[in-house]
């Protein structure tokens, strides 16, 4: 009997050794000993990119930065998101809830200022990666709306862009230096899909749109509808230019979109690709080494623009040490 218990007794023992064994020992696939950062849990570093609506520039730009990052990064995983775009995206950095981000520059320095509609809630945790491309204002509208100069949104119903965007900035700021406010139009609050569709169903007048040319939402209006590009005058831009010096000239070249046969003169900002200050030094180092030295890979029409030697013009806000240094090391400065 006293036996017949000692060995039970071991096969009970040698049973749990073999689920304790089982719990800890781990297994092939949770390696992680491939030298790339980790993140706290001693895997991939996982990191979110905000990008902005499924119809602009920076979604689809979006998915290919997280795809040349993934596959030239090692123990990082990027996954690109929808977003609000820039106001949005640089309220959601502030408070943690992403780590990288598409913003345009006037709205990154309008938040570290605490200017405008950061009054209430100055962002200090972002810092920047680089300067990508034009961000184009497009002032939409059809061939057939009689709307020929920036004057005539005078009693139109205009779309301004999202409420509390970068796009809405800019419209107040270019309609003011128009001499021309937002009680003088039907004021519509639009993202950029809805603006163009309102202009095909004729609910709206025209749009203002910000974004890298050609835009989605724009080229999908112009395969259906004789779209026309409002001009902004050459006295006006500078007067804008004086006013608020992070815009600069730009031209949509002819043939940007069907049937829009003409350049047409007008303003831009700058795309940039910012990053919470918490990311350290060495995974931003080597997220900003893989986009910038694999522009090749960049399956977009942005891609062309994009550049270490331009990266910094432009910025407006501190740059991540971890970027820096990689601009150090290419002799680039501001």
């Amino acid at each position: 009997m006293t036996k017949k218990r000692s060995l039970l007794a071991f096969i009970l023992m040698l049973a749990l050794s073999m689920v304790l064994a089982a719990c800890g020992g781990g297994s092939a696939d949770d390696d992680s000993g491939d030298g790339g950062s980790e993140g706290d849990d001693g895997g991939k570093k996982f990191v979110s990119l905000l990008t902005g609506g499924t119809t602009g520039t920076y979604y689809p730009l979006g998915g290919t930065f997280a795809q040349v990052m993934n596959e030239n990064v090692d123990g990082v995983e990027v996954s690109a998101q929808s977003a609000g775009a820039s106001v949005e995206n640089m309220k959601s950095l502030s408070k943690g809830d992403a780590e990288l981000a598409f913003v345009q520059t006037d709205i990154a320095a309008y938040a570290a200022e605490g200017k405008l509609m950061f009054e209430d809630n100055k962002v200090d945790n972002v810092q920047a990666i680089g300067t990508l491309y034009p961000e184009t204002i497009q002032i939409v509208t059809t061939k057939d709306s009689g709307i020929e100069s920036v004057e005539d949104l005078k009693g139109k119903t205009v779309s301004i862009g999202a409420l509390g965007s970068g796009t809405a900035a800019n419209a107040e700021n270019i309609l003011d230096i128009h001499g021309i406010s937002l009680d003088d139009i039907k004021k519509r609050d639009l993202a950029f899909g809805e603006s163009t569709s309102g202009i095909q169903d004729g609910s709206i007048d025209a749009a203002f749109i910000t974004s890298g040319t050609p835009t989605g939402a724009v080229e999908s209006l112009a395969a259906t509808t004789d779209v026309k590009i409002v001009p902004v005058a050459e006295d006006k831009i500078e007067e804008l230019i004086s006013e608020y010096p992070y815009y600069a000239k730009d031209e949509i070249k002819a043939e940007t979109y069907s049937k829009v046969d003409e350049a047409v003169t007008t303003v831009a900002v700058q795309a940039m690709l910012v990053v919470s200050k918490d990311l350290s030094e060495d995974v931003v180092y080597d997220m900003t080494k893989a986009l910038f030295e694999n522009t090749d890979a960049i399956s977009h029409a942005k891609g062309e623009f994009i550049t270490a030697e331009s990266a910094l013009d432009g910025v407006g806000i501190d740059v991540h040490p971890g970027a820096q240094k990689y601009f150090d090391e290419k002799g680039v400065s501001k």
